[in-house]
């Protein structure tokens, strides 16, 4: 067996891999934008139910969650797949950490702006959809791309609820072949394959989202 032969292997776990790592970070970037719009309500129970929810999310490791609600939660009577717990485990976390990320973006738009829309006569949909939204996008890229990152570097967790990512098929590949190194060397490879990609789209939507007449930093 080759090395090309192994990344062949391994690279049928990828699609679990990409689809664990999609799913995650579209409810993680669903729950972290709900948290920071909610986060510009000014009440004490919402400030509370926030605060309550980062202090959580951010302290509770990512394999005790996932435990907890695939091996936990069927003790109370609610079962859920390996994969919708996989996604909603990592998606609670990331969403406490992009949340914020998007309340810095939002508190760092120019309330200049927001003045003059609101004096143009746009409702408060309006200005967030077509004020604030671009430029909080925009500013929140990089902090985006490092908890991808971090997203990606928990996904071999799903290989302990049996979803068949590449952590997975290595582990098997490696006590069937004894050839650990090249076997990991490989997975490493193929994680900075997804990680380049992921890159490139986000980089994408940032030009998307550019400023007009600002250039990138």
């Amino acid at each position: 067996m080759t090395f090309w032969d192994i990344l062949i292997i391994l690279a049928r776990g990828a699609g679990y891999t990409i689809l664990v790592t999609v799913a995650s970070v579209s409810a993680g970037l669903a729950m972290g934008l709900f948290l920071a719009v909610l986060s510009t309500i000014r009440w004490k129970a919402v400030s509370f139910f926030l605060a309550a929810y980062n202090y959580v999310f951010r302290s509770v490791p990512a394999l005790v969650l996932l435990f907890l609600v695939f091996f936990g939660l069927p003790g109370l009577g609610i079962r859920i797949s390996p994969f919708v717990s996989i996604v909603l485990s990592l998606g609670l976390i990331s969403g406490a950490y992009l949340a914020e990320i998007f309340r810095g973006a939002m508190a760092a738009v120019d309330q200049d702006e927001i003045v003059a829309a609101e004096a143009s006569g746009m409702n408060s949909m309006q200005i967030f959809l077509y004020i604030m939204f671009p430029q909080m996008f925009r500013m929140s890229i990089p902090g985006m791309i490092n908890e991808f990152t971090s997203v990606l570097k928990y996904t071999p967790f799903a290989y302990t609820v049996g979803i068949p990512e590449i952590m997975k098929e290595a582990m098997s590949l490696a006590v069937m072949t004894l050839r650990g190194l090249e076997i990991y060397l490989a997975v490493g490879i193929i994680y900075f394959i997804i990680y380049r990609l992921f890159v490139m789209l986000f980089m994408t939507f940032e030009k998307k989202f550019r400023i007009p007449g600002l250039a990138p930093e």
